[in-house]
């Protein structure tokens, strides 16, 4: 029974259906590719025999922290990977790229970035330009350059090899999402593709993916395909909107330890780090991140479906093929922006009351807008929306780990720029239009 919660502009309610509607065989296509993945999350609980006293809490140095260990294989086995680093005390997904950057690079290598300019908050992190921070890997003696993605936002073989060739880098660095930018996310296919036309001829060097927003999204991970490293954020896909924190590394089993012995200490490596009773969400959280990952991408075809109605462009479109979870609209205006986070805000299930407004945020070059009425602090496996204050002004939309809920967001989002005169419905097709030649001449 269809009930009404929310005072919908009138119109909206039957054009989100219709929506829903056109979108049927491509929701069953991407079940589809979420019961493969939840298949296979369980198959690696089962082989790796998560048991409750794996949930146990350690603490102090958190030495033989069984529970620790079995999620680590267990995620390593989901990514398709030789190890796997996830620890809750990553305090972001900057800060997982940060610990795996300078836990393979060091003083006189340097790193190629293939797909263009990172991710705003990396910036700082590489020391690219004005964002150069103290202890950057620049400060550290660590170079970095860049290749431009073709202008279908594809990455440039051709041009790679050739900066390859000019001087050989330690690592291939590649972004799979789009970031704040318009290009395409990358598919897995497209990152083996470069993975293995590098190694083809450098086979030593070290490619890497910030693997963010991607998880789960396709049948494979780019570990399976030819990357040796990825990383993300607990708080995207693969905690499942359960992880209160966190993130991972996974890939080749040499370059993890690397890493862990930077998180940790070089004696140390992966022994020592206390769960503090945080386990049994962390194995929650996984287990449950290849559905909620499928929830966030459905939702994200509805947004495409429907901003697409009321006329505006989205990348990707509705039925596209998906490389991540995120959705850009292109609202045009800063207005637009302001009102769509606005109604995102509205439609949450935490601080719906609160109003969203741009701000100078850390890590960012201009004021940016987010709205996140989220049960974990800067989810974004729940249903977000944020953007720079800067042309073309588009939001990047993200998350929704129940469809049902998401929907009803997105359309309160529509109903804020409907009611600001920012966007307006589709015109109804008359009878005379609907009707086929032969009815009308039978009239």
């Amino acid at each position: 029974m269809k009930q009404n919660f929310f005072n919908l502009p009138e119109g909206l309610a039957e054009l989100g259906e219709e929506v829903c509607g056109s979108l049927t065989e491509a929701f069953r296509k991407r079940d589809e590719i979420t019961e493969y993945n939840q298949l296979k999350m369980l198959s690696a609980f089962i082989k790796n025999g998560v048991a409750e006293s794996h949930f146990a809490a350690s603490t102090g140095y958190g030495y033989g922290d069984r529970g620790r260990e079995v999620l680590e294989r267990v995620f390593a086995d989901a990514m398709g990977a030789e190890d796997a680093l996830l620890r809750h005390n990553f305090m972001s997904g900057t800060h997982t790229l940060t610990v795996a950057l300078f836990g393979v690079l060091r003083p006189g290598d340097h790193m190629l970035s293939i797909t263009g300019r990172p991710y705003d908050t990396i910036h700082g992190v590489i020391g690219i330009g004005e964002e150069s921070c103290p202890g950057s890997l620049k400060e550290f003696g660590i170079g970095y350059r860049e290749t431009e993605l073709t202008a279908e936002g594809k990455i440039d073989l051709p041009a790679v090899l050739s900066e390859i060739g000019r001087e050989k880098p330690k690592m291939v660095y590649i972004q799979r999402s789009r970031g704040y930018t318009t290009r395409p996310s990358l598919t897995v296919e497209e990152i083996g593709e470069a993975a293995r036309a590098v190694k083809e001829i450098y086979p030593d060097i070290i490619v890497m993916v910030d693997n963010c927003y991607g998880e789960f999204v396709e049948t494979t991970e780019p570990t399976e395909q030819g990357a040796d490293l990825i990383a993300g954020s607990l708080i995207k896909n693969p905690g499942g909107g359960i992880a209160p924190t966190g993130g991972y590394i996974a890939g080749r089993a040499d370059l993890v330890e690397m890493c862990a012995c930077r998180l940790t200490t070089p004696s140390t490596g992966k022994e020592i780090g206390a769960t503090l009773g945080l386990s049994r969400e962390l194995f929650l959280g996984v287990y449950n991140a290849p559905t909620v990952t499928g929830e966030a991408v459905k939702s994200a075809m509805f947004a495409a479906a429907l901003f697409e109605k009321l006329g505006f462009g989205v990348s990707p479109r509705a039925e596209e093929k998906r490389a991540d979870i995120i959705q850009t609209i292109l609202l045009g205006t800063p207005e637009g922006l302001v009102d769509f986070c606005r109604g995102i805000q509205k439609g949450s299930p935490v601080d719906s009351a609160v109003t969203p407004e741009a701000w100078e945020m850390p890590g960012y070059d201009s004021k940016v807008i987010m709205a996140a009425g989220a049960f974990t602090n800067g989810s974004s496996i729940e249903l977000s929306a944020d953007a720079p204050m800067r042309e073309p002004y588009a939001v990047w939309m993200q998350g929704g780990t129940i469809f049902s809920s998401a929907k009803m967001s997105i359309l309160l989002a529509a109903a804020e720029m409907l009611r600001k005169g920012r966007a307006s419905l589709p015109q109804k097709e008359s009878a005379a239009v609907r009707c086929p030649k032969r009815c009308r001449e039978t009239d």
